[in-house]
C-alpha cells in the first residue's frame, strides 16, 4: 500500500473558536431577597415546628412506681433520661416507662428519691423533630414521693 493512500484528515484550528460570551450576572437586590428567602424560610419553619411541638402538649398525666434508672445521656444535647419501673400486681413482670426530664430542679429531685415509690406528672410531647430535646417523647415536670 502507498503511502498516499492513508491520508491524515486535519481539523482546522477555526473550528476550535467559540463566540466570545458575556457572563456578567447582574444580582439585584430582588434576586438577593428571593435568596435570602430560599435559605432562611426553611430553617424558620423548622424553628416554629419544633416550638409548637415543644410547647403544645399532646397528652399529659401521672405514672407511679420505682425510678430504676436515671442518667444524664448526649454527645452534645444532655438531656436526662430515666426509667420507671411501674409493677401492677406483686410477683409480675414490671412495665417500664421511659421518660425525659429537662429541668435540673426536677432532676435533682427523683435523685433524692431513687429506690422509693414516686409518682412522675409528664406531659407527652409528639413530633419532636430532634432527640436533642429528649430520647423520649414523655418530658417530666413533677415528681412526688409516695412512701
Amino acid at each position: 500500500m502507498p503511502h498516499s493512500a492513508f491520508r491524515t484528515f486535519r481539523i482546522p484550528h477555526s473550528a476550535f473558536k467559540f463566540p466570545l460570551v458575556n457572563f456578567r450576572f447582574a444580582v439585584t437586590r430582588r434576586h438577593k431577597l428571593i435568596m435570602a428567602g430560599v435559605l432562611v424560610l426553611p430553617l424558620l419553619l423548622f424553628m416554629l415546628y419544633t416550638w409548637s411541638a415543644l410547647t403544645w402538649s399532646y397528652s399529659s398525666g401521672e405514672r407511679a412506681g420505682y425510678v430504676q434508672k436515671f442518667s444524664k445521656k448526649g454527645w452534645l444535647c444532655k438531656t436526662w433520661e430515666g426509667e420507671l419501673a411501674m409493677v401492677s400486681m406483686p410477683g409480675t413482670m414490671p412495665e417500664k416507662f421511659y421518660f425525659t426530664v429537662r429541668d435540673d430542679s426536677v432532676a435533682t429531685r427523683i435523685n433524692r428519691t431513687l429506690g422509693k415509690r414516686v409518682a412522675l406528672t409528664y406531659r407527652q410531647h409528639k413530633g419532636v423533630p430532634t432527640s436533642c430535646f429528649g430520647e423520649t417523647e414523655y418530658f417530666v415536670a413533677d415528681v412526688k414521693a409516695l412512701e
